[in-house]
């Protein structure tokens, strides 16, 4: 197990774009009426139009600042948990900090958490472990996705999937205990590391080398192979996971899961053993949205009053690498 940390979460807030719907892209990409629906079981999803990541992930952390009546000069660190950026440098957390509005007062450092979809798993126990009560107090983890600038209009499965927005959580050292993280974990599986990429822009395919091209510089996805991945290696995931962690898995009250895909959501259904009212979802109306998913959810769990003080939840997913991952915490 490893071991219990004393943290608790203090306020959460999330940033959406435009609403876009499923019937506005089958219009403007030949799509037959109702395709995204039923292939990606997406009706709408949220697209930026002026918003950049920074943007987006300033007003989430502003809004978890409010709830939790704090100011930034109170937080020790700031986590930008993501895969997508606004620039190659500097990281994106210092432009996360650069977009909020108090800045100037304070020199709070600033770090990136990249695992792709799962960042905000990562950075969920990094902070936890971190968070002492003394150099650590209050940590701000924030995750803030724009998939549809990397989106291949000739790939209708993954144009009719992705969305944007961002989600922001504060994380405290709960001196009461009563809050806790207990336990995280994660496992790559070598074997799917090319089953989802985005080829072009780094320095294997540089720009200068490589110019422009939709297809090497969109996102591209074998779902095939990455279900039969996901099938396989679930279940060792799970064992694995659980094994000597003291957590009984009927304690368990809520399920955050990726908003990977409908048939990516419905495998973890059936790889995890939980009766089916403990899954939270929102694919249906916010797509997959990368790292910012699971957060997104979570807070609207949170606000919807389905996730009680003292009750055990656990976030999991997959991600590009090929990953899975979770966390579970004492809310």
């Amino acid at each position: 197990m490893n071991g219990k940390h004393p943290v608790k979460i203090i306020g959460s807030g999330i940033y959406l774009p435009a609403v876009v719907s499923s019937a506005t892209i089958e219009e403007k990409f030949g799509l037959p009426k109702g395709w995204a629906e039923k292939y990606s079981g997406v009706s709408s999803r949220h697209h930026v139009t002026f918003e950049s990541n920074g943007f987006m992930a300033a007003r989430a952390i502003e809004k978890a600042l409010n709830f939790a009546e704090k100011r930034v000069s109170d937080m020790d660190l700031i986590i930008s948990a993501g895969a997508t950026f606004d620039f190659p440098l500097p990281n994106q957390s210092s432009v996360v900090k650069n977009e909020l509005e108090d800045r100037l007062l304070s020199d709070v450092g600033t770090i990136d958490i990249d695992t792709t979809c799962l960042s905000f798993v990562s950075a969920f126990e990094f902070a936890a472990k971190l968070l002492d009560g003394r150099q650590y107090k209050n940590i701000v983890i924030v995750s803030a996705e724009i998939a549809s600038k990397g989106l291949n209009s000739k790939n209708f499965e993954t144009l009719t999937l992705f969305g944007d927005g961002a989600a922001a959580f504060i994380l405290s050292f709960d001196e009461s205990g009563e809050s806790q993280f207990l336990k995280g974990g994660l496992r790559t599986y070598a074997e799917g590391v090319f089953h989802t990429h985005i080829k072009g822009g780094g320095n294997q395919y540089f720009f200068k080398d490589h110019p422009y091209d939709e297809d090497l510089h969109s996102f591209n996805m074998q779902g095939k192979k990455l279900l039969r991945l996901a099938k396989q290696k679930g279940p060792e995931f799970v064992n694995w996971f659980f094994k000597d962690s003291g957590i009984q898995m009927d304690e368990i009250k809520v399920v955050i899961p990726h908003q990977a895909s409908k048939v990516g959501i419905s495998i973890f259904k059936h790889t995890l053993p939980f009766e089916e009212e403990k899954f939270k979802g929102n694919i249906s109306t916010h797509g997959n949205c990368i790292a910012a998913s699971i957060p997104i959810l979570l807070h609207q769990t949170i606000e919807a009053g389905e996730l009680e003080r003292g009750a055990l939840c656990m976030l999991v997913g997959t991600s590009a690498g090929f990953s899975i991952g979770a966390v579970v915490f004492k809310y």
